[in-house]
């Protein structure tokens, strides 16, 4: 079972002055999901090289039993440090694909030549597909075999407006998640702020939040279970 893992290049917060990047959690729940699993897990990013870590992920309330397991772990380390360009991977065989989320991939992934061919490639393949919190945001302009959004008429989820505007964002990002997957015609659902919700369409997850994160990386790799 071979696993790519997504992560964000972008470490910039719109014009804020502020840093960004993929939020830790994010990437370490589901990292240990699949590792745990038995997975061969490779990592990449846009840029290659080591993708920026929101600072707010790595505060002392952001912390878990993943990230805390994470920053103790040499490898995983040593392998985050090292991603691999995403257009060197983009076309390599995958048995899943999942994106971690963070503001980051609002600006770049969701732009993203290689990144939009990859995910209109892989679910149309039937790949299983999983985005948590803002990675749904990289849908924003991949397409389905008929030519329209990928997530039309689909059940999806993801960090929603609300959160957003808790956390005092709703004006700095480029688009919201929730906006943009309901207006590409997504029937998009949510749970309540900062609770696990994870939605399954076919071979595509989606996860609201970083509370969602495990549970995502868990419905992914159950996709890849002889039915």
């Amino acid at each position: 079972m071979k696993v790519l893992m997504v992560l964000t290049s972008h470490d910039r917060l719109g014009d804020t002055g502020k840093p960004t990047g993929f939020w830790l959690e994010e990437f370490a729940a589901p990292y240990y999901v699949f590792l745990d699993a038995g997975a061969e897990i490779v990592l990449a990013s846009p840029a290659g090289g080591a993708p920026p870590l929101d600072p707010a992920s790595d505060s002392a309330d952001a912390q878990t039993a993943a990230t805390e397991r994470f920053k103790n772990d040499a490898d995983a380390q040593s392998a985050l440090a090292a991603t691999r360009k995403l257009s060197d991977v983009a076309t390599d065989g995958f048995d899943a694909i999942f994106y971690p989320g963070g503001h980051g991939p609002l600006w770049d992934l969701a732009e993203d030549r290689d990144s939009i061919a990859l995910l209109e490639r892989q679910y149309a393949a039937g790949t299983p597909l999983g985005l948590v919190c803002h990675a749904p945001g990289a849908l924003r302009h991949a397409k389905n075999a008929s030519g329209g959004p990928l997530v039309h008429g689909l059940k999806v989820t993801g960090f929603t407006n609300s959160e957003e505007q808790a956390v005092g964002l709703a004006d700095v990002v480029p688009f919201r998640v929730e906006d943009m997957l309901t207006a590409n015609g997504a029937q998009f659902s949510s749970g309540k702020d900062w609770a696990s919700h994870v939605v399954l369409a076919g071979n595509l997850v989606t996860g609201q939040n970083p509370a969602s994160s495990a549970a995502t990386a868990r419905i992914l790799i159950a996709q890849l279970q002889p039915k």
